[in-house]
Protein backbone atom coordinates (compact mmCIF):
# COMPACT_ATOMS: atom_id res chain seq x y z
CA UNK A 1 0.00 0.00 0.00
CA UNK A 2 1.18 3.74 -0.27
CA UNK A 3 1.22 6.51 1.98
CA UNK A 4 -2.10 7.40 0.90
CA UNK A 5 -3.51 4.43 1.54
CA UNK A 6 -2.14 3.96 4.94
CA UNK A 7 -2.73 7.10 5.94
CA UNK A 8 -7.02 6.35 5.43
CA UNK A 9 -6.63 3.19 6.98
CA UNK A 10 -4.43 4.10 9.93
CA UNK A 11 -6.68 7.39 11.14
CA UNK A 12 -9.68 5.17 10.95
CA UNK A 13 -7.85 2.75 13.11
CA UNK A 14 -6.57 5.57 15.51
CA UNK A 15 -9.87 6.80 16.44
CA UNK A 16 -11.22 3.45 16.85
CA UNK A 17 -8.50 2.69 19.54
CA UNK A 18 -9.17 5.64 20.99
CA UNK A 19 -12.78 4.83 21.38
CA UNK A 20 -11.81 1.54 23.36
CA UNK A 21 -9.50 3.42 25.93
CA UNK A 22 -12.77 5.83 26.85
CA UNK A 23 -15.16 2.80 26.78
CA UNK A 24 -13.17 0.85 29.08
CA UNK A 25 -11.40 3.45 30.89
CA UNK A 26 -12.76 4.55 34.77
CA UNK A 27 -15.02 7.59 35.01
CA UNK A 28 -13.04 10.26 36.77
CA UNK A 29 -13.71 10.80 40.58
CA UNK A 30 -16.34 13.34 41.25
CA UNK A 31 -14.56 17.04 41.98
CA UNK A 32 -13.96 17.96 45.62
CA UNK A 33 -14.11 21.17 46.87
CA UNK A 34 -11.36 22.20 49.02
CA UNK A 35 -11.50 23.27 52.24
CA UNK A 36 -9.20 26.53 51.89
CA UNK A 37 -11.80 29.05 53.20
CA UNK A 38 -10.62 27.93 57.00
CA UNK A 39 -7.36 29.66 56.50
CA UNK A 40 -9.08 32.93 55.79
CA UNK A 41 -11.42 32.33 58.63
CA UNK A 42 -8.84 32.40 61.24
CA UNK A 43 -7.07 35.40 59.67
CA UNK A 44 -10.15 37.36 59.95
CA UNK A 45 -10.91 36.64 63.58
CA UNK A 46 -7.97 38.79 64.81
CA UNK A 47 -9.91 41.46 62.60
CA UNK A 48 -12.91 44.08 63.73
CA UNK A 49 -15.81 43.53 61.59
CA UNK A 50 -18.14 46.15 62.25
CA UNK A 51 -20.83 45.14 59.50
CA UNK A 52 -20.75 41.52 60.58
CA UNK A 53 -22.02 43.00 64.17
CA UNK A 54 -24.71 45.21 62.77
CA UNK A 55 -26.11 42.36 60.56
CA UNK A 56 -25.43 38.85 62.38
CA UNK A 57 -27.62 36.92 60.92
CA UNK A 58 -27.68 37.40 57.40
CA UNK A 59 -24.36 35.27 56.62
CA UNK A 60 -25.40 32.10 58.67
CA UNK A 61 -29.06 31.83 57.32
CA UNK A 62 -27.98 32.33 53.61
CA UNK A 63 -24.96 29.79 53.76
CA UNK A 64 -27.44 27.06 55.38
CA UNK A 65 -30.21 27.42 52.69
CA UNK A 66 -28.51 24.78 50.68
CA UNK A 67 -25.90 23.37 52.94
CA UNK A 68 -25.53 19.62 53.07
CA UNK A 69 -27.48 18.91 49.77
CA UNK A 70 -26.68 17.63 45.99
CA UNK A 71 -28.17 18.07 42.79
CA UNK A 72 -27.28 16.03 40.26
CA UNK A 73 -27.98 16.86 36.64
CA UNK A 74 -28.08 13.74 34.91
CA UNK A 75 -27.93 15.37 30.99
CA UNK A 76 -27.02 13.92 27.33
CA UNK A 77 -23.52 15.03 26.37
CA UNK A 78 -23.71 14.23 23.16
CA UNK A 79 -26.97 16.55 22.11
CA UNK A 80 -25.40 19.70 23.35
CA UNK A 81 -26.83 19.78 26.37
CA UNK A 82 -23.92 21.13 28.67
CA UNK A 83 -24.94 24.78 28.36
CA UNK A 84 -28.45 24.50 29.63
CA UNK A 85 -26.17 22.53 32.66
CA UNK A 86 -24.36 25.08 33.38
CA UNK A 87 -26.55 27.91 33.17
CA UNK A 88 -28.93 25.55 35.74
CA UNK A 89 -25.95 25.26 37.79
CA UNK A 90 -24.96 28.98 38.32
CA UNK A 91 -29.05 29.65 39.06
CA UNK A 92 -29.07 26.79 41.44
CA UNK A 93 -25.63 27.95 43.40
CA UNK A 94 -26.99 31.56 43.32
CA UNK A 95 -30.12 30.82 44.89
CA UNK A 96 -28.92 28.08 47.52
CA UNK A 97 -25.54 29.18 48.93
CA UNK A 98 -23.66 26.04 49.68
CA UNK A 99 -25.47 23.37 47.15
CA UNK A 100 -23.36 21.17 45.62
CA UNK A 101 -24.07 20.53 41.97
CA UNK A 102 -22.72 17.56 40.21
CA UNK A 103 -23.26 17.14 36.04
CA UNK A 104 -23.09 14.04 34.47
CA UNK A 105 -23.68 12.01 31.67
CA UNK A 106 -26.65 10.08 31.30
CA UNK A 107 -26.08 7.34 29.05
CA UNK A 108 -28.13 5.04 26.81
CA UNK A 109 -29.41 1.85 27.21
CA UNK A 110 -27.17 -0.74 26.95
CA UNK A 111 -27.74 -2.22 23.25
CA UNK A 112 -27.70 1.39 21.68
CA UNK A 113 -24.53 1.54 23.97
CA UNK A 114 -22.88 -1.35 22.09
CA UNK A 115 -23.83 -0.60 18.75
CA UNK A 116 -22.14 2.30 18.59
CA UNK A 117 -19.40 0.56 19.76
CA UNK A 118 -19.61 -1.66 16.92
CA UNK A 119 -19.88 1.53 14.61
CA UNK A 120 -16.01 2.35 13.95
CA UNK A 121 -15.52 -1.42 13.81
CA UNK A 122 -17.70 -1.44 10.53
CA UNK A 123 -16.09 1.93 9.41
CA UNK A 124 -12.63 0.16 9.56
CA UNK A 125 -14.04 -2.79 8.14
CA UNK A 126 -14.87 -0.82 5.09
CA UNK A 127 -11.87 1.00 4.60
CA UNK A 128 -9.62 -2.03 4.70
CA UNK A 129 -11.53 -3.71 1.94
CA UNK A 130 -11.95 -0.67 -0.46
CA UNK A 131 -8.15 0.11 0.43
CA UNK A 132 -6.74 -3.35 0.14
CA UNK A 133 -9.46 -6.39 -1.09
CA UNK A 134 -7.46 -7.37 -3.40
CA UNK A 135 -5.18 -8.94 -0.26
CA UNK A 136 -7.84 -9.22 2.38
CA UNK A 137 -10.08 -11.77 -0.36
CA UNK A 138 -7.75 -14.78 -0.56
CA UNK A 139 -6.87 -14.38 3.14
CA UNK A 140 -10.63 -15.50 3.88
CA UNK A 141 -10.41 -17.82 0.89
CA UNK A 142 -12.62 -15.91 -1.51
CA UNK A 143 -9.99 -15.98 -4.72
CA UNK A 144 -12.32 -13.72 -6.67
CA UNK A 145 -13.70 -10.70 -4.85
CA UNK A 146 -17.59 -9.60 -5.50
CA UNK A 147 -18.78 -7.69 -8.21
CA UNK A 148 -19.85 -5.56 -5.29
CA UNK A 149 -16.39 -4.79 -3.99
CA UNK A 150 -15.83 -3.80 -7.98
CA UNK A 151 -18.26 -1.29 -7.66
CA UNK A 152 -16.71 0.30 -4.14
CA UNK A 153 -13.19 0.58 -5.42
CA UNK A 154 -14.02 2.28 -8.66
CA UNK A 155 -14.75 5.47 -6.13
CA UNK A 156 -12.95 4.35 -3.30
CA UNK A 157 -12.41 7.97 -1.39
CA UNK A 158 -16.52 8.72 -2.35
CA UNK A 159 -16.66 5.21 -0.65
CA UNK A 160 -14.54 6.20 2.82
CA UNK A 161 -16.18 9.65 2.57
CA UNK A 162 -19.80 8.31 2.51
CA UNK A 163 -18.46 5.51 5.25
CA UNK A 164 -16.92 7.59 7.63
CA UNK A 165 -19.93 11.02 7.70
CA UNK A 166 -22.54 8.09 7.93
CA UNK A 167 -20.89 6.49 10.58
CA UNK A 168 -20.19 9.22 12.69
CA UNK A 169 -24.02 10.35 11.75
CA UNK A 170 -25.39 6.93 13.00
CA UNK A 171 -22.77 7.08 16.52
CA UNK A 172 -23.96 10.15 17.28
CA UNK A 173 -27.57 8.73 17.51
CA UNK A 174 -27.22 5.86 19.32
CA UNK A 175 -25.23 7.88 21.63
CA UNK A 176 -28.03 10.74 22.09
CA UNK A 177 -30.60 10.00 24.67
CA UNK A 178 -32.14 13.33 25.01
CA UNK A 179 -32.17 13.70 28.80
CA UNK A 180 -32.00 16.22 31.03
CA UNK A 181 -33.21 14.92 34.77
CA UNK A 182 -32.36 16.69 37.67
CA UNK A 183 -32.11 14.89 41.34
CA UNK A 184 -32.39 16.58 44.52
CA UNK A 185 -30.60 14.09 47.28
CA UNK A 186 -31.12 11.25 44.66
CA UNK A 187 -34.70 12.09 44.41
CA UNK A 188 -36.05 12.84 40.50
CA UNK A 189 -37.28 16.83 40.67
CA UNK A 190 -37.54 17.18 36.91
CA UNK A 191 -37.08 14.43 33.68
CA UNK A 192 -37.18 15.77 30.40
CA UNK A 193 -37.61 12.27 29.03
CA UNK A 194 -41.05 12.61 31.01
CA UNK A 195 -41.82 16.34 30.45
CA UNK A 196 -40.69 16.38 26.75
CA UNK A 197 -39.30 20.07 27.71
CA UNK A 198 -36.17 21.25 29.38
CA UNK A 199 -37.03 23.17 32.74
CA UNK A 200 -37.79 26.35 33.24
CA UNK A 201 -35.60 28.27 36.06
CA UNK A 202 -38.29 29.81 38.13
CA UNK A 203 -39.87 26.53 37.75
CA UNK A 204 -37.09 24.12 39.08
CA UNK A 205 -35.78 26.88 41.66
CA UNK A 206 -39.29 26.48 43.41
CA UNK A 207 -39.48 22.91 43.31
CA UNK A 208 -36.12 22.71 44.94
CA UNK A 209 -36.71 25.47 47.44
CA UNK A 210 -39.99 22.90 48.16
CA UNK A 211 -38.44 19.99 48.80
CA UNK A 212 -35.67 21.41 50.93
CA UNK A 213 -38.30 22.97 53.02
CA UNK A 214 -40.38 20.00 53.43
CA UNK A 215 -36.87 17.69 53.75
CA UNK A 216 -35.88 20.48 56.39
CA UNK A 217 -39.63 20.30 58.70
CA UNK A 218 -38.97 16.24 58.38
CA UNK A 219 -35.90 16.17 59.71
CA UNK A 220 -36.96 18.90 62.46
CA UNK A 221 -39.82 16.61 63.72
CA UNK A 222 -37.78 13.64 63.95
CA UNK A 223 -35.32 15.59 66.31
CA UNK A 224 -38.00 16.54 68.44
CA UNK A 225 -39.75 12.97 68.44
CA UNK A 226 -38.54 11.26 72.03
Amino acid sequence: MDRTQILLLGLPLFLFCTDLLNLFAPPPPPPHKPPHHHHHHHHLQHQPSPVAKDFPSQKPSAVGLGAGSTVKISFCTSCSYKGNALTITKMLESSFPGIHVVLSNHPPPLPKRVLSKLVPVAQVGVFGIVMAGEHIFPMLGIMTPPPWYYSLRANRFGTIASTWLLGNALQSFLQGTGAFEVFLNDELVFSKLKEGRFPGEIELRDDIAAKLGSSRITDGLGAAAP
